[in-house]
């Protein structure tokens, strides 16, 4: 009989295929991650390690601002790295202004 052909995930519908991967890190590691890179770049490379907690802590929030599954992690990673970055910029462009002794 062929009865029950084809219908071997009718009653699963997300089982296969439809879900994220799990081979990943999760949210509570990005957030730590993203952290942890946020206050690293106030002491070293905060060019590189601001965006790098932006990201972190965007990807670990859902990417969405919107909802109640934020953690705060994930939130301090976003905001130490924006500042981060902004610090950074400022001084690169204060860097490569002519009053810095160069005539």
């Amino acid at each position: 009989m062929m009865a029950g052909f084809g219908q071997g995930t009718r009653g699963h519908p997300r089982s296969r295929g439809r879900m994220w991967s799990r081979t990943g890190p999760d949210s509570a590691t990005l957030g730590i991650i993203g952290t942890i890179c946020a206050i690293a770049g106030f002491f070293v490379l905060p060019i590189i390690l601001g965006p790098v907690a932006v990201v972190c802590g965007w990807l670990a929030m859902g990417r969405s601002w919107a909802g109640a599954n934020r953690s705060l992690p994930a939130l301090i990673a976003v905001v130490l790295g924006a500042i981060d970055t902004l610090l950074a910029v400022i001084a690169l462009a204060g860097a490569a202004t002519w009053g810095n002794g160069l005539l």
